[in-house]
């Protein structure tokens, strides 16, 4: 998609010179499936979306028509024409190929930019649904609410001969709008979202676009929508909430001005999602910087080692400590459908300025267990009132169920997930409660309430007991938790049990321990481990990963799990072997092997934390060496 931005723009051979094609183009290839096409993520089966985008990528990169390592053009446009060709790529395919000129605009389902002039009252109101829907379609609106079209070059006119299976000026747009190929359907739209979809097209749109109505509303609309761009993007530094929206948002800066500011902002910012890897370079994510981090110092501190790793326990406080958003989002805030801010962390850094829950409960958590040790050691430790903005914003969270979001407060209609637009995500459209908010907050708040037992204390008390109650009422009959951001029961378990042991639940006295603790008993692998497939986090069952190969990092989400429940009190023997396993996996320079992806995105997408392949398996040792006694040995 950057890609694709920067070729309209003008600006491909600056951002991506000629030394960054030469990582870019095999990324592409080393991520080609065997039938041709490619994945939604790494470990995906093909599909139209990814397939046509890796291909048009391909081609604006330079490579010709039958291009590519391994003939990987001829063989990516095969895929597509074997699947119906391009007029089978979902919505946001179908909007993308709109904008650069491979599609027609009238092919494309409306999004038109009067929804951000909606009243508040009404169930669709853009402030109650989720942030990254908003913030994506709220640039989508705005390009088609323009009917933009990049340049059409000779490479554009060449693509539209090469992606369909029959002439371009054949194609009848308003039969193409609904179809999308089989293998890109995750979540299938009901029939009433295609019956508002094409009353959108019949009814709506041809009024809007004419005149007095394109002049009376279409202008105010395209103003409002970009309003909210621009305030996204400055509350974001430009950055902006991911690596979908900055695109988007960078092209609708051009669009509204190519010359102005906004969009020299958007280029100084583009190499936050650049990333380096023996893969090849890639556009990712703006980085996981805040989150690894938090989980990197509690299994430092877990090891007992603070003396000999002072230094970089020192420098991760600090981090932490610059990392914490000082401010609420600018100007009316809440009148640009934001919520508080200040207190909070990101995923990242202060940079980023977007609060994230479970960042927050664990930055929080970690700067009360620094608060805890020797200054000369770890550093000074967070003034009360910073810790303070911190929990007010935990408190904001919190649903009427006792479950708490991740983002912004949940509460919109579950009704409205009917109107989820995309076929290859789900629950999209609204903010939910997750049970790792949950978790994390409830650890927060507990250890918050011993150093600080007269802050709010009722609120405190009342928000722990709902969060638990809530934890409780959503456990599966298999007695595990769905997690949510990562693969997937055994994360969600891990963070559960987490939660429910630091308000003084255990196997004797809590029901949701026994079964949690049953379950991983009985999933445990020959070999002591753990490992669970993806599958598990799209079909919401647990799928134990392909043959008997255990995942280090699953696995030790299921030892601290059961660490967190006693099991070294009952029976020790299941933990004694799970540590063997992971201390026999360690490679010579210390390092753990890389294996499968751990985290998950909307059920459907994978996601690649580098950094937990070490994180948990030491912290999993290291919990293991500070709470399991060890096995007796005969003199």
């Amino acid at each position: 998609m950057q890609v694709f931005c920067f070729y309209i723009t003008g600006h491909l051979n600056i951002v991506f010179p000629a030394e960054y094609r030469k990582e870019i183009l095999p990324y592409i290839y080393n991520h080609q499936n065997e039938d041709g096409g490619w994945g939604f993520h790494i470990e995906g089966h093909s599909i139209m979306f990814c397939t046509v985008l890796n291909y048009i990528c391909m081609r604006m990169l330079g490579e010709g028509p039958d291009g590519g390592q391994d003939n990987a053009c001829a063989r990516g446009r095969k895929w597509i024409l074997d699947h119906g060709g391009v007029t089978h790529i979902p919505s946001w395919g179908k909007t993308w190929l709109s904008i650069i000129g491979v599609f027609e605009w009238s092919g494309s389902n409306p999004m038109p930019p009067e929804f951000w002039l909606l009243p508040s009252f009404l169930p669709m109101h853009p402030a109650k649904m989720w942030i990254y829907c908003r913030l994506v379609y709220m640039p989508f609106s705005y390009l088609y609410g323009k009917r933009f079209v990049g340049p059409i070059t000779p490479l554009i006119l060449q693509l539209r001969d090469e992606l369909y299976t029959q002439p371009y000026n054949e194609v009848n747009w308003t039969k193409v709008r609904h179809l999308c190929a089989n293998e890109d359907v995750y979540y299938p739209h009901p029939w009433v979202q295609d019956l508002l979809w094409d009353s959108l097209y019949i009814l709506t749109e041809p009024l809007l676009t004419r005149w007095p109505l394109n002049k009376l509303v279409r202008e105010k609309a395209l103003q409002v929508t970009m309003k909210h761009i621009h305030y996204e993007d400055e509350n974001s530094r430009y950055i902006t909430v991911g690596v979908v929206e900055k695109a988007l948002c960078m092209l609708a800066c051009w669009v509204e001005d190519p010359n102005g500011d906004c969009f020299k902002k958007h280029l100084a910012r583009v190499k936050e999602y650049i990333w380096v890897g023996e893969d090849g370079i890639k556009m990712h994510s703006f980085g996981s910087q805040l989150w690894d981090a938090v989980w990197a110092i509690q299994a430092f501190l877990a090891s007992d080692l603070t003396i000999e790793i002072g230094p970089t326990l020192a420098r991760g406080h600090d981090f932490i400590k610059k990392s914490q958003v000082r401010d609420n989002p600018s100007g009316d805030f809440k009148g640009m459908h934001r919520h508080i801010s200040k207190g909070s962390w990101t995923f990242s850094d202060q940079d980023h300025g977007l609060q994230v829950f479970d960042c927050t409960a664990e930055g929080l958590r970690c700067c009360l267990l620094f608060s805890m040790m020797l200054p000369e050691v770890v550093g000074d430790k967070m003034e009360p009132e910073r810790l303070f903005d911190a929990v007010n914003i935990l408190l904001s969270l919190q649903s009427k169920n006792g479950g708490l979001s991740a983002w912004e407060p949940a509460g919109a209609a579950d009704w409205l997930e009917i109107l989820n637009p995309t076929k290859f995500f789900e629950g999209i459209v609204v903010e939910h409660e997750y049970v790792e908010c949950t978790a994390s907050t409830i650890q927060a708040l507990v250890l918050f309430k011993k150093l600080y037992p007269g802050h709010r204390k009722k609120e405190v008390e009342n928000c722990i007991a709902n969060a638990v109650r809530y934890i409780e009422s959503i456990q599966m009959l298999d007695g595990s938790w769905y997690g949510n951001w990562g693969i997937c029961f055994l994360y969600g378990t891990w963070f559960a049990l987490g939660g429910l042991a630091a308000v003084g639940k255990t196997y004797n006295n809590s029901l949701a321990m026994q079964k949690a603790v049953d379950l991983l008993l009985r999933t445990q692998k020959d070999d002591g481990g753990w490992g669970e497939s993806y599958f598990s986090c799209p079909s919401k069952e647990y799928v134990p990963f392909q043959g008997n190969q255990s995942v280090l990092v699953q696995t030790a989400w299921a030892m601290m799990g059961l660490i967190h429940a006693g099991q070294a009190e009952r029976d020790p023997t299941p933990l004694h072997r799970a540590a063997k396993l992971i201390i026999n996996s360690q490679m010579e320079n210390g390092d753990f092997p890389q294996q499968e992806t751990t985290g998950v995105f909307n059920r459907n997408c994978t996601l690649h934390y580098a950094a937990y392949r070490n994180i948990f398996p030491f912290w999993a040792l290291a919990e293991y060496r500070r709470c399991v006694p060890l096995p007796s040995r005969s003199l």
